[in-house]
């Protein structure tokens, strides 16, 4: 059922309001909630209906979404908003529909906010709970008990779908007309100069290999970023919960970093660190990235006044040495850590030490650099080597379509000590 149906059936009286967006807000939702009728027919409701008795410029809905908009913008906690809620509530006429408490206040807009899922997961990280284990209590090979007491998960994850957060984006004529920026001839110079990814030679190539992906400029093009950290202190190491968040690099260079539209799509409970196990928790992003590059969506362009198919990429990562490993499955660690040189890494062991060194850094200079002849300040040899090919995707996927991997903290033991272990 439609707002428009909803707007039909009320019987409050018509009143109109300043341009306050309210109805477009509500229009855009209804296909996120539109199999629970009685949360739009609420929010529709709550839009018609006036503040107060006589009041024209503010519906229930759109004042209750000013005070919260102050309230986010300034960082009110929920206490103080509650003392301002309940003082405002007095100050109007009798009989408003002002909330008087935050909670109150919030609950008139939980069909606006985005879905998430909180998925159990195996304390050994071996499987999360869905899908196929979605009723078990333990996983079979290691038998650990999926809850603490009482039926208190033992390791939990969230996962924050992407799609309906893609959809809300374009939902926004403002917004959608900024994710085609990087199209815009007139909006972006170029001149040769690296500014922005779509000024990378990767971004070209992914025009050029994938013709139909390239040709809609909507279609997204995005980073992922994850690290540990704690929250708790971040001072100590003994904690470690891993945010996965994208980036979308359709946005322009002032944007696309900005933290408004860094979107965390997974939040990894600690206190242990995930390790390669990684992709355990990773696996509902993957399915929705998997759907969003081979088929598609459909989503409404609010600028242009459309629909249209939107797909996405995943254009790169963005994490340091240690979480590239845990990332790409590459051992960082050890004789052979560089991935660029994989097997013909130079390096060797600090006599009286437990540290590796890696030599040949020389190797990236030009041929005729002065530092190549240099010995003493070095490791006593002149370098004449040359930088290696990077290995390509294809050459990667030769070596790694062979391993046969276990998840979980029990088979660690069982992947390989050095190159890829997944």
């Amino acid at each position: 059922m439609g707002f428009d149906t909803w707007m039909e059936e009320e019987t409050h009286e018509e009143l109109t309001y300043d341009d306050d967006g309210v109805e477009e807000m509500i229009n855009a939702l209804q296909e996120s909630i539109q199999d629970c009728p009685e949360m739009l027919g609420n929010l529709s409701s709550d839009a018609k209906k006036p503040l107060y008795s006589g009041c024209s410029k503010f519906s229930r809905l759109s004042g209750v979404l000013k005070l919260l908009s102050i309230k986010a913008s300034n960082g009110v906690t929920d206490k103080c908003f509650t003392e301002f809620m309940e003082a405002f509530h007095e100050i109007l006429p009798e009989g408003n529909l002002l909330p008087s408490r935050t909670f109150d206040a919030k609950k008139m807009l939980t069909s606006i906010g985005l879905s998430y899922e909180r998925i159990h997961a195996c304390p050994n990280d071996c499987i999360l709970y869905r899908k196929e284990y979605a009723s078990l209590e333990s996983f079979p090979e290691c038998s650990v008990s999926r809850y603490k007491i009482n039926k208190v998960p033992a390791k939990v994850m969230w996962y924050f779908p992407i799609i309906p957060r893609f959809r809300r984006l374009f939902s926004v004529p403002v917004e959608a007309k900024n994710l085609t920026w990087h199209a815009d001839s007139d909006g972006r110079e170029k001149d040769g100069m690296l500014r922005h990814s779509a000024d990378s030679p990767q971004w070209v190539k992914i025009d050029k290999d994938f013709p139909d992906f390239g040709a809609e400029p909507r279609n997204l093009r995005l980073a992922l970023a994850t690290d540990g950290m704690n929250p708790h202190d971040n001072q100590r190491s003994t904690h470690s919960t891993w945010p996965v968040i994208l980036m979308i690099y359709n946005l322009p260079p002032a944007l696309c970093m900005k933290r408004k539209y860094m979107m965390l799509s997974t939040l990894i409970s600690g206190p242990k660190q995930p390790g390669h196990d990684i992709n355990v928790y990773l696996a509902p992003l993957v399915e929705a990235l998997k759907l969003l590059r081979e088929s598609g969506v459909e989503v409404f362009d609010a600028h242009r006044k459309e629909n249209f198919n939107l797909k996405a990429m995943l254009f790169g990562t963005i994490n340091d040495f240690p979480a590239y490993g845990n990332l790409s499955g590459y051992s960082v660690k050890g004789y052979n850590a560089c991935p660029i040189c994989d097997e013909n890494t130079s390096s060797i062991r600090i006599p009286n030490s437990n540290k590796i060194v890696y030599m040949a850094n020389r190797k990236g200079l030009p041929v005729k650099h002065r530092y190549r002849k240099w010995k003493k300040v070095f490791n006593g040899k002149c370098e004449e080597g040359k930088f290696p090919i990077p290995l390509s995707g294809d050459e990667i996927f030769k070596k790694v379509q062979g391993l046969n991997v276990k998840h979980g903290k029990l088979n660690a033991n069982q992947l390989p000590s050095k190159g890829y272990k997944k």
